[in-house]
C-alpha cells in the first residue's frame, strides 16, 4: 500500500476511533442532542424489530460502536472500503443529531453549527474517496465489463 494512502487512512479513521469511543463513553451526553432523530427512526426500527432498542442513548452507543469499529478497519488498512461505507452510513446520522444550524434561533450558534456540519460532509467526501479507492487493482465494475465484453468477442468468432 502507497506510504500516503496508510497515513490519509490512519488519519481519517482516527476521527472516527476518537469519536465513537467518546461517545460510546459518554452516550448520555449525546442522547439527549440525538432525541429528535431517534423519535423519527423509532417507529422504524420497531417496524423491523420491536426488540431492537430505539432510545436514543442506545442508538448513540451502536453509532458510537460501528465507528469505533469502522474506525479501527480503516485505519489498519482491513477491509477499508467496506468500513468507509460503514462509516459514511453512521456519519450521515451523527452530522444531523449533532449539528443541525437549521434549528439555530441566532446567527453566531447557526455559523457555528454550518462549519461543523460543512467539516463532516468534507470528511463524508473523504470517505466516499475511500470507498471507490481500489488501491491501483482494477474495480469489481471493471472485471464484470471486461468479462462480458470478452465473452461477447469469444462468441462472435
Amino acid at each position: 500500500m502507497a506510504p500516503v494512502r496508510s497515513i490519509a487512512r490512519a488519519l481519517l479513521g482516527g476521527v472516527f476511533i476518537a469519536s465513537g469511543a467518546q461517545a460510546l463513553l459518554r452516550a448520555n451526553r449525546y442522547a439527549h442532542r440525538a432525541q429528535p432523530l431517534a423519535d423519527q427512526v423509532a417507529p422504524l426500527i420497531n417496524r423491523i424489530d420491536e426488540r431492537l432498542p430505539t432510545s436514543a442513548e442506545a442508538l448513540v452507543r451502536v453509532n458510537a460502536a460501528a465507528q469505533l469499529g469502522g474506525g479501527l478497519l480503516l485505519a489498519t488498512g482491513t477491509a477499508p472500503r467496506p468500513a468507509a461505507a460503514l462509516l459514511a452510513g453512521t456519519l450521515v446520522p451523527a452530522t444531523i443529531a449533532t449539528h443541525p444550524f437549521w434549528r439555530a434561533r441566532t446567527q453566531a450558534p447557526r455559523q457555528v453549527e454550518m462549519v461543523h456540519f460543512a467539516k463532516n460532509m468534507a470528511i463524508l467526501g473523504g470517505l466516499l474517496l475511500a470507498i471507490v479507492d481500489t488501491g491501483g487493482a482494477p474495480s469489481v465494475g471493471w472485471r464484470v465489463r471486461r468479462y462480458f465484453a470478452e465473452r461477447s468477442a469469444a462468441a462472435e468468432e
